[in-house]
C-alpha cells in the first residue's frame, strides 16, 4: 500500500499494514548517489585497511543496535530463532571480509608477458557506485551480502531492502550515522520498483537477489545503460537420496533444508527424488521428522513454522498446492494454507504420487512442501533434477564415491554432500548461479570482493628494443 511519498508496510503474523515509511523518490534517490559519487574518491583513498577499519566501526554500530535490528525483522518476518541466526550470519559476514578484504587488494608484481621482451604489471579501479536491491526473505542478510565487499573492493553503494520488509532501515541508518568513516560511502533508500529503477539510472553496477521475472526487468534495464548486472534469482532444489543413504540423517537434513524459515529460501530444497529401494524408508522418515514442527502462531519463540511473510507467495503456494492434488499427489501432512489471527500460514507439507509436470515440480513454491518421487535409479534421479530451468544449488545423499559422481552431475552451482542447503550457512565456497537462476560473478568466498574490481594491466616494453609489430622506419 504506496503512495508517492510514503508507503505501508503489512504485518505478516496480524495482517495489518501497522508501518508507514518514507519512500525515496527519484530525485531524492538521484540527490544520494550524487553524494555519493563525491565521497568515491575519498573512499577509495582510505585503501584496503582504511576501509577495513570503517567496515569494522559499522559492525560494531550494528552490534550495539542488534535489539532494534532483529526486533524490526522478527516483526517484518514473524519468525524469531531466523532473525537471531540472520543477524548473526550478517555479521560474521563482515568479519570474514574484513579479515579477507587485505590479501585480496595486495599489488601483485609485473611478470612476463607471452611477448616478449613486455611485460605486465595487472592493476585494478573499483567498479564504480554499486545499487544493491535486496529481498523480503532475509533483508538484512541479503543487503549485506552484496553491499560490504563492494564496499571493501573500493565502491560506494546504495541499498535498497524489500518494500515487504523495510523495517530495520531506521536503525540501520543509526548505524551509519554512528560511523562517520563509512557515512560518504554508503545510504539505504527505501521504496518500491520505482525506487529500484531509479537506483539502476545512477549505479555502475548493480546487485539483484529475488524473483526471475523482476531478475529480467533489471537485466534489460542495466543493458541499456551498459552496467553489469549480478542477478542471484529463484530456484527449484532437488535433493537426490541413494539407496545407500543413511535414511534418517537425510530425512532430519532436508527436513531442514526445505522447511527452514517457511521455506522462504531460493535454496531451499524443494524437490526431492528417492531410488525405489528406500523410497517408503525414507517418506516414513521425512514424514516423522515433519510432523514435529509446529507453527508460531500463538508465540513467535514457540513454533519452528513462520508466517508466510509476502501475502502474494500464499496466492503461489495455495494455488500449486491445489494444482497437485487435483492431479493426484496426496498431502501426508499439511497441505492447505490457513488463516490464523489475519495472517497466512503453511503448515509444513509432505506431498507423495506427484509427477514431473505438476506445478509444484517445476515452478519456484518459496514455501514449506516438501514433494516426494520415487525414481528407478539414479540416472533417473539426475535427469528429473537437471529437467528445470532452474540450477541454484541441490543436494545428494549416498555413500562414497557415488555420491560425488552424482553431485558431479547436477546442474547448478552449489551441491550439499549427504546434507541440505549448506550454501546457505557456508559462503567461503566460490559458486555460480546456473540457467536462469542468475548472471554474473559469484558472491561467494574471495571473488565477492574482487568481482567489484575493473581489471587493467600496464603493459610495457622495459628494453625500449624495437618493435618488430612498427613501421620499418630506419632507426634515428
Amino acid at each position: 500500500m504506496n503512495s508517492n511519498t510514503t508507503m505501508s508496510v503489512r504485518n505478516p503474523r496480524t495482517g495489518a499494514f501497522d508501518y508507514t515509511l518514507a519512500v525515496s523518490t527519484p530525485e531524492e534517490v538521484a540527490a544520494a548517489a550524487k553524494r555519493l559519487r563525491a565521497g568515491a574518491t575519498a573512499w577509495e583513498a582510505l585503501g584496503v585497511e582504511g576501509r577495513v577499519t570503517a567496515l569494522t566501526q559499522l559492525r560494531e554500530a550494528l552490534i550495539a543496535r542488534r535489539e532494534a535490528i532483529v526486533g524490526a525483522l522478527i516483526v517484518d518476518t514473524g519468525r524469531v530463532r531466523e532473525s537471531h541466526l540472520e543477524f548473526d550470519a550478517a555479521m560474521g559476514g563482515i568479519a570474514r571480509w574484513v579479515a579477507r578484504a587485505p590479501q585480496r587488494a595486495a599489488e601483485k608484481p609485473p611478470r612476463a608477458s607471452l611477448v616478449p621482451p613486455m611485460t605486465l604489471t595487472p592493476a585494478s579501479v573499483p567498479m564504480g557506485l554499486v545499487a544493491v536491491i535486496s529481498p523480503w526473505n532475509f533483508p538484512l542478510l541479503l543487503a549485506l551480502i552484496d553491499a560490504v565487499p563492494a564496499l571493501a573492493a573500493g565502491c560506494p553503494v546504495l541499498v535498497k531492502p524489500s518494500e515487504v520488509t523495510p523495517r530495520f532501515i531506521a536503525p540501520f541508518r543509526e548505524a551509519i550515522a554512528a560511523t562517520p568513516a563509512i557515512q560518504a560511502a554508503l545510504e539505504i533508500v527505501a521504496g518500491g520498483p520505482a525506487t529500484g529503477a531509479a537506483m539502476i539510472d545512477c549505479a555502475d553496477a548493480v546487485c539483484f537477489t529475488g524473483s526471475v521475472p523482476t531478475g529480467r526487468i533489471i537485466a534489460r534495464h542495466a543493458a541499456e545503460r551498459l552496467i553489469p548486472a549480478y542477478l542471484e534469482l529463484g530456484g527449484k532444489d532437488a535433493a537426490i537420496v541413494l539407496a545407500d543413504a543413511d535414511i534418517h540423517h537425510a530425512a532430519r537434513a532436508i527436513c531442514w533444508g526445505g522447511l527452514a524459515n517457511a521455506g522462504q529460501s531460493c535454496l531451499s530444497v524443494e524437490r526431492i527424488f528417492v531410488e525405489a529401494p528406500v523410497y517408503d524408508a525414507f517418506v516414513e522418515a521425512l514424514v516423522a521428522n515433519v510432523q514435529k514442527l509446529r507453527l508460531n502462531k500463538d508465540d513467535p519463540s514457540v513454533g519452528e513454522i513462520g508466517p508466510l511473510i509476502a501475502a502474494r507467495q500464499a496466492e503461489t503456494i495455495d494455488a500449486q498446492l491445489k494444482d497437485a492434488i487435483a492431479h493426484g499427489a496426496r498431502a501426508l501432512t499439511g497441505g492447505a494454507i490457513e488463516h490464523h489471527g489475519g495472517g497466512l500460514w503453511c503448515p509444513p507439507t509432505v506431498l507423495v504420487d506427484v509427477t514431473p509436470e505438476m506445478k509444484i515440480m517445476t515452478d519456484e513454491t518459496f514455501g514449506p512442501v516438501l514433494p516426494v518421487m520415487k525414481v528407478h535409479d539414479a540416472e533417473e534421479a539426475i535427469s528429473l533434477a537437471n529437467g528445470t530451468v532452474f540450477g541454484l544449488s541441490g543436494a545428494v545423499f549416498g555413500a562414497a564415491p557415488k555420491v560425488h559422481d552424482v553431485a558431479k552431475r547436477l546442474e547448478c552451482g552449489a551441491i550439499s554432500v549427504n546434507d541440505a542447503a549448506l550454501t546457505a550457512i557456508v559462503h567461503d565456497g566460490e559458486k555460480q548461479a546456473f540457467k536462469e537462476s542468475g548472471l554474473g560473478p559469484t558472491r561467494m568466498g574471495d571473488a565477492s570482493i574482487t568481482r567489484f574490481r575493473k581489471a587493467r594491466v600496464l603493459i610495457e616494453n622495459p628494453t625500449r628494443q624495437t618493435n618488430p609489430w612498427w613501421f620499418g622506419f630506419a632507426k634515428p
